[in-house]
């Protein structure tokens, strides 16, 4: 089926100053200069486009120098003319990308992405174009998703923004709109909803109602995506710095009922007494609390995709084990539990890598750990059994649970906040006593098998982990009252 864009009105010009700054930019990267030159000369148009040019015109607007990354190019030079072009010039191409149009180069570090002027048309049933050479850059400016990546900058001499839908008015307002009806736009290929709502974290733009109102009735549409791609935007909108508003339009227009309906989910009913927070809200103070202390931490990793999405999903089983108490209590014992399964089973279905799938899930699952401290009682054998669960993740599950508390009691928050204080103090004076990063039984294998005159095998393996909870419950043992131990259990476990 054959789809046309409806055209807007043209833009207003684009203003002298900002024509001048954007071509002052341009000449910052000598390459781009170069790559006009040889089209120019060879009787072809080149043009810088897309985010290039969107991130440049932000970049102007800020003072800012131009941002560096992959290069998006359009021409009217069809891909065998392209290669021509770049022959003994890029220091390398590729064309993974040519049945679309796209030839890829990289020239002194640079690399470019050089696609044909193209007028696709969409058959609705899945994502991909027919894929038709267009005869004009303005029809290949129609085709793109929105209007602040419907603009482009000639790299011949002139330097000529070209600006058809007003994409510089919507990116300077702060404003989302596509090219031509956003419902045509999503039903050809509904990834771009994603990309709506990874526009509203990385550049702070307000979806136009139009778009908005489309986004939401076509939401289903979003199941034609494959989940590789679902999660490529997710992850990307989770790791800007302010994803929060993102995320809400990401559940309001109902998209993520259909890729990620855990998350819905969270927004259930208050019960009438107020005994137990908005989930769904709790949810997204906790993400915004964990990036601030992410962000705060020399040492960490920034952005922290594991961190994010722990932060995002730690509640995810309240639903499931919601109870309604005497006296107008509402519970929802062991969570976690269930939060760790449902977290492992989405995050799997969305086809992240396993080490995050499974980091993920521990983070949900350990979340609660630190309720148990109390005012501060924890025995070592309590903080060495927190550590060695935590693992690796240690940093993150402290960041984690300090975000997980969002009372406005001033005087509770305090109290939460000192108590995790006295643990990680706890945790380190111990470490100073014990590598607690790495505690093992205080006898190896060999040992083991020496002492009970046993092959390797099953019972090893149940004496090792003996001899592990031993280690955690007492601290490091001599080795003689290790081995004592160990033939204790031996005989009691024999008879």
């Amino acid at each position: 089926m054959s789809v046309e864009h409806p055209r807007r009105p043209p833009a207003q010009p684009v203003p002298a100053a900002v024509q001048a700054t954007v071509r002052e930019l341009v000449d910052l990267s000598p390459v781009l200069a170069e790559v006009g030159r040889r089209f120019t000369a060879a009787g072809f148009e080149v043009h810088l486009v897309g985010g290039s040019v969107r991130d440049a015109l932000l970049a102007a607007a800020d003072d800012a120098a131009l941002p560096t990354g992959d290069l998006d190019l359009t021409t009217d030079a069809r891909p065998e003319q392209t290669l021509e072009v770049l022959r003994g010039w890029a220091s390398s191409t590729w064309n993974t990308g040519i049945a679309f149009g796209t030839v890829g180069a990289e020239v002194r570090g640079e690399r470019l992405e050089i696609t044909t002027f193209r007028a696709d048309r969409y058959d609705r049933e899945s994502r991909n174009p027919e894929v038709a050479w267009g005869d004009s850059l303005v029809e290949d400016l129609a085709r793109r998703d929105f209007t602040v990546n419907a603009m482009a900058v000639s790299l011949g001499e002139d330097r000529t923004v070209t600006d058809p839908f007003g994409g510089l008015g919507d990116l300077l307002a702060r404003r989302l709109r596509t090219p031509g009806r956003a419902e045509d736009s999503f039903a050809d290929d509904p990834l771009r909803m994603l990309r709506a709502v990874r526009f509203v974290a990385q550049l702070q733009l307000v979806p136009d109602p139009e778009v908005v109102e489309a986004m939401t009735s076509l939401a289903g549409e979003l199941g034609r995506i494959t989940p590789e791609r679902v999660q490529h935007e997710f992850s990307r909108t989770l790791l800007n710095d302010s994803p929060s508003e993102a995320l809400d339009l990401f559940v309001s227009t109902g998209l993520a009922d259909v890729v990620l309906p855990e998350l819905s989910a969270l927004r259930m009913e208050i019960d009438e007494h107020h005994q137990h927070k908005d989930v769904y809200a709790h949810s997204l103070i906790v993400l915004d609390q964990a990036i601030a202390l992410e962000q705060a931490d020399p040492q960490a990793e920034s952005p922290d995709l594991v961190l994010r999405l722990a932060a995002l999903l730690h509640d995810i089983g309240k639903p499931a084990t919601r109870r309604h108490e005497a006296g107008g209590r509402v519970s929802f014992h062991h969570h976690e539990v269930v939060g760790a399964k449902l977290v492992r089973r989405r995050l799997t279905a969305l086809k992240y890598p396993k080490d995050v799938v499974e980091a993920v899930g521990r983070l949900t699952f350990l979340h609660l750990r630190f309720h148990g401290y109390g005012n501060g009682e924890w025995t070592d054998s309590a903080v060495r059994r927190y550590v060695t669960d935590a693992g690796d993740l240690l940093p993150r599950l402290h960041k984690l649970v300090r975000s997980d508390s969002t009372t406005r009691n001033k005087k509770r928050a305090a109290m939460l906040s000192a108590t995790y204080d006295s643990l990680e103090e706890r945790i380190k004076e111990l470490s100073k006593a014990e590598d607690l990063g790495r505690i093992r039984p205080d006898l190896d294998g060999n040992r083991i098998m020496e002492l009970l005159d046993i092959p390797p095998g099953r019972e090893v393996g149940e004496a090792w982990r003996f001899l592990k909870d031993l280690r955690l419950e007492r601290g490091p043992l001599d080795p003689d009252v290790a081995e004592a131990e160990l033939l204790t259990w031996w005989r009691n476990r024999s008879s």
